[in-house]
């Protein structure tokens, strides 16, 4: 089991986690260069949901494997993800009306509900709770070798399902298996090929032995993140993609960024947990409120055409209000402990 107790870097992190989910959802290079755009928000913001899950894998499931924690602590994770979840999803109903992108049928409320998300940044959520799930299921009937080969086995077929659908739908078996996949999930990047792999990966760093230097980790961040810019780019320009959130490179940036940041000492960030996740949650509407004031200031080529300054105006809303709810929580917390 790892003995390191500063987990600074890993908190600290989650904020710039958060903000590169940001990125996803306002292209902030559009404007200047779709290629560089695609790289930095397609190719490098995507390590933003493998570093959450595996955040989960490594305080939440580890101490489950080591039988340091029960089904109790699990279970709370799990029922205080579904609140939030349910949360999320009230606080986004009126804009998913709105749009009219709501669905009409029980399979396809099922279909968002559990593997789509309800709102399109949600799909995390259901993600994650799905994949703890299925951790949980393995760590009681599979050794951790097992459990490593049924991860990474789904998430291959993940990735192929993901940036290289338009090369392997030309096998007919390959289209036929990825139609029917696509029938209950319109992506792979859900709660059974994509979040099992980061969240073991989370578990096995936590109770594992293995060490590598910080100077070794930057190095190996620096070779697989180029590697998967690579290939990320070869992708996008063989227009092989369906979607863009997974990579076979994916992995081993995932393992060295991870190891790099628990390499690393500092002082923790108090409310960076909290402001990460409302960051998360609150963006979307943030990027409606942008564009709300840009109309209303006459400010649409500047806070909307401009891809960047776009993305940093959300951001600043997004960090703003989510640091309301923070100090808030923390009110209501503080008087709760006077009463």
């Amino acid at each position: 089991m790892r003995q390191k107790k500063n987990y600074a870097a890993i908190d600290n992190f989650r904020l710039a986690a958060a903000l590169l989910i940001v990125a996803i959802h306002t292209s902030p290079l559009q404007s200047f260069s779709e290629t560089a755009d695609f790289l930095v928000t397609y190719c490098f913001g995507r390590i933003g949901v493998p570093f959450f899950l595996m955040v989960t894998g490594y305080f939440v499931l580890a101490p489950y494997q080591r039988g340091i924690s029960g089904n109790n602590s699990i279970g709370k994770f799990l029922r205080k993800t579904a609140f939030l979840y349910g949360i999320a999803t009230l606080v986004y109903l009126p804009l998913k009306i709105y749009s009219g992108n709501i669905s009409h049928t029980p399979g396809g409320w099922l279909k968002e509900i559990f593997f789509d998300g309800t709102f399109y940044h949600l799909w995390y959520l259901p993600a994650v709770i799905l994949g703890c799930l299925l951790l949980t299921a393995l760590l009681k009937c599979c050794s951790p070798l097992a459990i490593s080969g049924i991860t990474f086995a789904l998430y291959m077929i993940g990735v192929l399902g993901d940036s290289y659908y338009n090369l392997i739908s030309q096998i007919p078996v390959f289209k036929t298996v990825y139609t029917a996949i696509f029938q209950i999930s319109s992506y792979t990047r859900n709660g059974i090929f994509l979040a099992p792999v980061f969240l073991w990966m989370g578990v096995v760093l936590a109770n594992s032995k293995v060490r590598i230097s910080r100077e070794h980790a930057a190095a190996g961040l620096m070779i697989s993140l180029a590697g998967m810019m690579a290939e990320g780019f070869a992708s996008f320009y063989f227009q092989w993609q369906k979607h863009n959130s997974m990579y076979f490179l994916l992995i081993p940036v995932m393992f060295f960024l991870f190891e790099l940041l628990l390499s690393m000492k500092g002082r923790e960030m108090g409310i960076a947990r909290d402001l990460s996740m409302y960051i998360y949650i609150l963006h979307p509407f943030c990027i409606v409120l942008v564009r709300g004031l840009a109309g209303v200031l006459k400010a649409q080529k500047l806070l909307v055409e401009q891809s960047l300054l776009h993305y940093l105006a959300v951001s600043a809303v997004s960090v703003l209000l989510s640091l309301v709810f923070v100090l808030v929580k923390q009110w209501f917390w503080s008087r709760r402990s006077y009463v």
